[in-house]
């Protein structure tokens, strides 16, 4: 199974950090220059340096996918992989694979992109004295447990499942047969890291060098607005149709906004809340609201007997069944996601494992079913409930309409109260030390576009992300089935068969996909966002 039980939550922080960063609320701090064919883009503060082993959020991302190219892209439009730096990857037995790189690969400060670029970078991330937050992805290969154990300190520096054979060529032997490992292999953390990255860390997070379509001018200061320039010795299939990017940091949405308008800001993909029903005409339709790799969802906390009884699963269909999906969401968030009908993305396409309707009756809004359903269960437990969310995310309205139409359907006005805590990360805090005592809300953002990706990490038994604790023996096999499958669409149909548990269990309700939300100026053409929720700015005319 791929990740590891002692990941921090971090990939679902990618979805759900978006949405706080959405509703920021101190002033505007950007200063960007539109300058000829420069494409100007908001921005905020990554959280950790701009490596590929500590990025697991949103403004980080934009930047290390910008300045690191790794082994595979996937293509904006169709999730397509697309071979980058890798030649080939190849297996024979699903568990061990042999990647093979293009030759005369360079970094932009000319040093050569190798087969010990990969290596030394993917170790360096795993080992555990480094502390990087995406450390637990690399848990599936051979000798993980020693470079990070679950206590104590490290026995070995290097996990003895990577081999460099030479320089265009490594090896990766996994713990287990994982069929769709190599379409894994475009997440950022596996982005090679050039050798003055292991001489000096410290100095090349001041000055990046990468090997992607651009590269840093200058230096990064944390807080500060970044220039990106297209990378002259870049040779992928992400070539920049733009003379760079200038990304502007903004801590408040609504004067990003404003400068939109203006044509101060070409790209905005994080747009207020109130603006979202005006901006087509705002933005004479230069909008983009497209479904994209992420969903959100309303997870029960099973650690507690009052959601996890005798009758705990009708209960939580019947909670499922009372949510009027069609109506929040286009009443409330202004059409800017789509109703879900199962655990994952219908951007993942099939290819990817999606399938409409996994979710079948449980997620159709039914108050008659429902009612039945809660009544049947011994009624909501205690006869109130709440819905816990981070005040800081613009979460409340919707939180709200999802308790009235719960309290429609029991027939009680007050049956259904969210419950707020302020920010983020003290919710996150609670969702992660099992101290929700109601439904909470929960999100994901993929690292991959894999149906699997959606599930093993949140919903196997002891996931870092199964924040409700759910364990079912039969979902845990048909993950465990699919990554030994032969081939990718052998495995999704396991992993789909291991969705139709979720709706007979019934942890963790969907509620809808999460679209990508943004604005562009007249100035720029070609805006195109990707399925990370991030804008394509190598695509971006100007």
């Amino acid at each position: 199974m791929r990740g590891a039980t002692r990941a921090k939550f971090v990939v679902g922080a990618v979805a759900i950090a978006l949405a706080a960063t959405a509703c920021g609320s101190s002033s505007s701090s950007s200063s960007g220059s539109s300058g000829n064919g420069v494409v100007t883009a908001i921005w905020g503060v990554p959280q950790k340096p701009l490596t590929p082993g500590d990025t697991a959020e949103i403004n980080g991302s934009k930047v290390v996918t910008s300045i690191l190219t790794g082994l595979i892209s996937y293509d904006p439009k169709t999730n397509a992989v697309i071979n980058e730096n890798a030649e080939s990857i190849t297996t024979t037995d699903q568990q061990n694979f042999t990647i093979k790189l293009k030759p005369g690969l360079k970094f932009s400060d000319g040093t050569p992109v190798t087969a010990s670029s990969y290596v030394d970078a993917w170790n360096y991330s795993a080992l555990s004295t480094n502390q990087q937050v995406n450390s637990s992805y690399f848990s599936n290969v051979v000798g993980y447990n020693a470079v990070a154990p679950a206590t104590g300190n490290p026995t070995a520096r290097t996990m003895s499942g990577l081999k460099v054979l030479n320089d265009t060529t490594f090896t990766v032997a996994l713990t287990a047969k994982d069929s769709t490992y190599p379409q894994t292999l475009g997440a950022l953390y596996f982005d090679p890291l050039p050798t003055s990255f292991f001489a000096n860390p410290t100095a090349w997070e001041k000055n990046p060098v990468g090997n992607g379509p651009y590269k840093v001018s200058g230096s990064y200061t944390s807080g500060a607005n970044l220039n990106l320039v297209p990378n002259p010795d870049y040779s992928g299939s992400q070539t920049p149709e733009n003379k760079g990017i200038d990304l502007m940091v903004y801590t408040n949405p609504v004067p990003a906004y404003a400068d939109l308008l203006s044509g101060r800001l070409d790209v905005d993909d994080v747009i207020p809340t109130s603006n979202i029903p005006n901006m087509q005409s705002d933005l004479s339709g230069r909008v983009i609201n497209s479904p994209t790799g992420a969903n959100v969802t309303l997870s029960f906390p099973l650690y507690d007997k009052a959601w996890n009884g005798p009758n705990g699963a009708e209960l939580r269909t019947g909670i499922s069944e009372a949510i009027d999906r069609n109506t929040i969401t286009s009443r409330i968030l202004h059409s800017s996601v789509t109703p879900a009908t199962d655990w994952t993305s219908p951007t993942l396409g099939a290819s990817g494992g999606y399938k409409a309707g996994l979710c079948g009756a449980a997620c159709t809004y039914n108050p008659t079913e429902a009612k039945k359903l809660i009544t049947e269960a011994g009624g909501i437990p205690g006869g109130k409930m709440t819905i816990a969310y981070n005040a800081d995310g613009g979460n409340a309205d919707w939180v709200n309409a999802v308790c009235n139409s719960i309290n429609n359907v029991v027939g009680n006005t007050t049956a259904c109260v969210g419950l707020p805590t302020t920010t983020f990360n003290d919710y996150l805090n609670k969702m992660s030390g099992f101290q929700m005592t109601g439904p909470f809300r929960t999100g994901w953002g993929q690292d991959y576009p894999l149906a699997v990706d959606f599930l093993a990490p949140l919903y196997a038994t002891g996931a870092p992300n199964n924040f409700s604790k759910y364990s079912s023996t039969t979902f845990d096999n048909l993950i465990a089935e699919g990554n030994a499958a032969n081939s990718p669409a052998e495995a999704n149909s396991f992993f789909q068969q291991a969705q139709l548990q979720l709706a007979k269990d019934m942890p963790v309700a969907p509620l809808w996909y999460s679209n990508n939300l943004a604005g562009y100026s007249a100035n720029v053409s070609n805006v195109q966002m990707d399925g990370f929720k991030n804008p394509v700015y190598w695509a971006i005319k100007k």
